[in-house]
């Protein structure tokens, strides 16, 4: 009866243990994936499969599920320092946003591939602002973000991770950059400003050609203007005004001298 009774308890742990290891490899075999992650499956080492999203089933001990999320990465670039192509000294960061667009190609193709793909960015980033000049990288964002998203986007395909958006954040200048910078805004202005005045000088000048033009073709049109300019002296302040020859008398003289 004792042994018996030793060899039912010998086979009641053993059940329960089991137990325990059937309920652990279906716990094993059973993934979920969210809306946003994809499952890349290896079995034995070998890529197989991608999977997801939702309930998903593997070959415990054989196959290995690595969970790879979808969403936009936004990333904000730390600031890198650089020399433009004109000898100017800043420092530039800029944001990265990207996606992993096929993940078999995330796991297998790269090794870590955030971090992979924020040091191309850092690196990238120093090239192109070193190739640029300095007016370029505060009044020509547009294109350089354009060029940096391609020279990224193009060099992370074969990680299967599409970048979608490099914009270029802060540019920060020395102190004494800042300075000249601004007295060359100062004098840009002055000079659009002259430029302005005299080109309304300009226009001025012309307009007042013609009307004396106008003003001399037609008999007293000069004695009315200059009637109407002593009229509109005497409103403003108490003179004394003499009034010579009508000016029309000169060209009647020359007329008169000219038929005799």
């Amino acid at each position: 009866m004792q042994f018996l009774a030793e060899l039912l308890g010998i086979n009641t742990w053993a059940t329960v243990g089991g137990l325990a290891i059937v309920v652990l490899l279906l716990a094993s075999s059973i993934h979920i994936l969210r809306e946003w992650q994809r499952g890349v499956v290896l079995r034995l080492g070998r890529f197989v499969s991608v999977r997801g999203p939702g309930l998903i089933f593997v070959v415990p001990l054989i196959d290995r599920v690595y969970k790879v999320p979808l969403r936009t990465v936004v990333f904000d670039v730390p600031e890198q320092e650089v020399i433009t192509l004109d000898n100017v000294s800043c420092k530039v960061n800029a944001v990265l946003y990207y996606r992993v667009v096929e993940p078999s190609k995330s796991m297998v193709n790269v090794q870590r591939y955030h971090e992979a793909t924020i040091q191309l960015a850092q690196t990238t980033l120093r090239s192109v602002a070193g190739q640029a000049q300095f007016d370029e990288l505060l009044s020509e964002r547009d294109k350089l973000n354009q060029k940096l998203q391609k020279i990224i986007d193009e060099a992370t395909d074969p990680w299967g991770i599409k970048v979608t958006s490099v914009e270029l954040k802060d540019v920060v200048i020395p102190s004494d950059m800042q300075q000249a910078i601004a007295r060359q805004a100062v004098a840009e202005r002055d000079r659009r400003a002259i430029v302005i005045r005299a080109e309304g000088e300009k226009e001025a000048s012309k307009r007042i050609a013609e009307a004396a033009k106008i003003l001399s073709d037609q008999p007293g049109g000069m004695t009315l203007r200059s009637f109407r300019t002593a009229s509109e002296v005497s409103s403003e302040n108490a003179s004394t005004l003499v009034f010579p020859l009508p000016i029309e008398f000169g060209d009647i003289l020359s007329g008169l001298k000219h038929n005799s």
